[in-house]
């Protein structure tokens, strides 16, 4: 039989592991460009005053080149931060809006419809964003970013169902930390290569331009070659096909379940995960969006190295994740922790340094090692709670896990984009330090309040409604009332 190399070498499950993958990096590439872009196209000597958010530099349209902005000189806008933080923010209020609905979605199309389709939304908001810019201001601007945000509000529930058609139980961690790990891996790309193209004869435009089309390929590729669950694969051996399906077969009964949503909202352990997702979102919007703002007016770094500065913390992000979900699993297999003081321990590892680090960074004034290794430190830290918090959902009720993962998800990213609006604030002068320690002071109380509600309200004990209702064979109920059934 030639079914045995597929299962223990590269399969048809590990290629769809691979563009799922790809499309959260690309996707994370996509949302978190933006930073670095604002810089790039804005007046620096206007973030710190109110002028007309319409207002932009003289520039004449010549020809249909220019009037699309294919072609230098490209114009810079006088945004203030305020308004910047509110372009950053827009991708969260179409992220929010189908956060939930996605998730049927999901279900009801299935996952290769639903990726390629968020990718090529993806697309075409990124593709059109600079002629938005240019004529319609931060408005259009805005709304480009709402658009990007209804796509990419698809793409963690679509990955949630995939891996559950397509990773087998005792792979399931494996495949899913290789996935996940595209997050930080898409702010990696992400950030080096907008600097890069900003500093390229492609300018700032090249930025979206970029990404646009690669979100595009990324769609057709899904389109092709992803399929829905290894049934509906043309390819797949029997072999692999029947590996995945007896390995998933225990779920079979869960599909038919209908969500409880009233026991789902009224179990405190959920609180506690909302309430840690939260603190987690907060801070990774500061670190992502605001970060290269802090480079840049207060570091004084060009846009190249802004880039690959502001990327490096989330490589090594990247690194650790696999560390601390490897150290955590060993902590729960030799039973050294519970699972509930296992998470506890995860989160609170990623929290409290990430908290100390923010605070410390406060304080660095123009000494880029300094702080560049400060937030190395908070982002290799920080990714801890991907093995705390982040996977408490399974904990408690697996066959709902995608449920309560969007409701935690959503909530948390209407807190994020309420951190970019604060920040916008706040940062009335983006060259005055004082300021700067203010946003991160309010990031680090983030980290350590929600931090202190999980670890006195989290658990991980399993909840009974999770668990379909056990069916009453022919041979129980043929029993005498009185005679209780063998167990076997």
């Amino acid at each position: 039989m030639d079914q045995e190399p597929n299962l223990k070498g590269w399969g048809y499950r590990h290629q769809q592991c691979f563009i799922l993958f790809c499309t959260l990096m690309i996707a994370h590439s996509t949302r978190s460009c933006i930073g670095v872009a604002l810089v790039a196209m804005t007046h620096h000597e206007t973030v710190v005053n109110e002028t007309s958010a319409d207002n932009v530099t003289e520039f004449r349209i010549e020809g249909f080149l220019n009037a699309l902005m294919l072609v230098p000189p490209y114009p810079s806008f006088a945004w203030t931060k305020k308004v910047q933080d509110v372009v950053i923010a827009s991708f969260f209020w179409g992220y929010i809006l189908l956060q939930i609905p996605a998730g049927q979605l999901a279900h009801r199309f299935g996952t290769r419809y639903l990726l390629s389709g968020a990718m090529f939304l993806n697309s075409l908001a990124s593709i059109l964003f600079p002629i938005a810019a240019y004529n319609g201001g931060w408005i259009l601007s805005a709304i480009c970013r709402v658009v990007q945000g209804l796509g990419q509000a698809c793409i963690l529930p679509g990955l949630h169902t995939a891996l559950g058609k397509w990773a087998p139980l005792h792979e399931r961690g494996r495949m899913s930390a290789f996935v996940y790990g595209g997050q930080a891996l898409g702010t990696v790309f992400g950030l080096p290569m907008s600097g890069f193209i900003a500093g390229s004869p492609m300018g700032w435009p090249g930025i979206f331009r970029f990404y646009g089309i690669i979100s595009g390929l990324l769609g057709f590729v899904i389109w092709f070659m992803a399929a829905d669950t290894p049934a509906q694969h043309s390819k797949i051996s029997d072999g692999e096909r029947k590996y995945i399906e007896d390995e998933l077969g225990v779920g079979v009964k869960a599909k038919s379940m209908s969500v409880p949503w009233g026991k789902i909202l009224r179990h405190p352990g959920l609180y506690a995960i909302i309430i840690a997702h939260i603190g987690q979102t907060w801070g990774q919007v500061t670190l992502s969006s605001e970060v290269p703002a802090y480079m840049d007016n207060i570091m004084g770094v060009n846009i190249k190295a802004n880039g690959l500065l502001s990327a490096l913390p989330f490589l090594m992000m990247w690194f650790t994740n696999f560390f601390f979900s490897w150290i955590m699993d060993m902590i729960i297999v030799k039973k050294i922790l519970s699972v509930t003081n296992t998470r506890k321990l995860a989160t609170s590892l990623g929290n409290i340094p990430a908290a100390i680090g923010l605070v410390a960074l406060g304080f660095v004034s123009n000494n880029i090692i300094v702080a560049e290794t400060i937030l190395v430190l908070i982002c290799s830290f920080k990714v801890s709670a991907h093995s705390g918090f982040y996977i408490n959902h399974i904990d408690i009720a697996p066959n709902f896990a995608g449920t309560m993962m969007s409701i935690s998800n959503l909530i948390s990213h209407v807190a994020g984009s309420i951190s970019l609006i604060v920040c916008g604030f706040i940062l009335t002068d983006a060259t005055d330090p004082y300021l700067w320690r203010q946003i991160f002071f309010l990031a680090a109380g983030m980290y350590f309040f929600t931090n202190l509600v999980y670890l006195f309200f989290g658990t991980s004990v399993k909840a009974e409604w999770n668990d379909p209702p056990q069916e009453v064979t022919a041979d129980e109920e043929s029993q005498p009332m009185m005679e209780k059934p063998k167990l076997v």
